[in-house]
């Protein structure tokens, strides 16, 4: 099955996919990248691989593989 995922160090910590995701299988955290934004992970437990996350992130940071 499909499942997303997330390049780190290009997230600018936007949340739009957090707030997209259908399963909530996007979960923010209190950690930044290199850049200093705030990143999010993918619970692949939760995720189903539908792709809003990909189709609503400005930053690339999603790959549905």
């Amino acid at each position: 099955m499909a499942k997303a995922r997330l390049t780190i160090e290009l997230c600018k910590g936007c949340r739009l996919c957090v707030g997209n995701c259908p399963k909530q299988a996007i979960i923010p955290l209190e950690q930044v990248n290199k850049k200093g934004y705030e990143i999010i992970t993918v619970d692949e437990e939760l995720c189903i691989g539908c792709g809003m996350c990909y189709k609503v992130c400005p930053d690339y940071v999603f790959t549905i593989e």
